[in-house]
């Protein structure tokens, strides 16, 4: 009994670290995690993504997954110490509404880090990316360094 126990508590373990390690993306076409260095999308899928993120029913759904996120956080008695998932699906949603085109991974860990990287539009958009990224709770540090401003091409 107390083998199938074990096994059953290791295998949990082991679902539950695997998990953690999927990065949030904004955009199919973003960099698979956030090592991977970025490169400019092409035209129609910098067209596709820009379309669906100012797509009225896609803002709804995004404001509604941030404000399911922070109510329940908010069931808790608002902790700080956010869930990891959590806090990447927030500033995936945060960031897609306000940077439309921009084609991002996201990675966090338990302490509030925040690792971003990606291509955006233009270089006003880069500059947008820390401050929109701090406005959630839970993050404490956020490092963008590996974003890059690359326009479409086309290919």
């Amino acid at each position: 009994m107390k083998k199938i126990i074990t096994l059953l508590i290791s295998s949990l373990l082991l679902v539950s670290t695997t998990a953690c390690e999927n990065p949030a993306k904004n955009s199919a076409d973003a960099p698979s995690n956030v090592q991977e260095s970025p490169k400019a999308p092409d035209v129609k899928s910098a067209d596709d993504t820009k379309k669906d993120a100012q797509s009225e029913l896609r803002r709804k759904q995004l404001n509604a997954d941030i404000k399911a996120r922070e109510q329940r956080n908010n069931v808790t008695g608002g902790d700080p110490d956010r869930a990891t998932g959590d806090i990447k699906s927030e500033v995936r949603s945060k960031l897609e509404a306000n940077i439309p085109g921009s084609q991002l991974t996201i990675n966090a860990d338990k302490q509030g880090a925040v690792v971003i990287s990606g291509t955006v539009p233009n270089a006003a958009d880069k500059t947008k990316i820390d401050g929109l990224t701090k406005q959630i709770k839970g993050v404490k540090t956020v490092t963008s360094d590996k974003v890059v401003v690359a326009p479409a091409t086309k290919k």
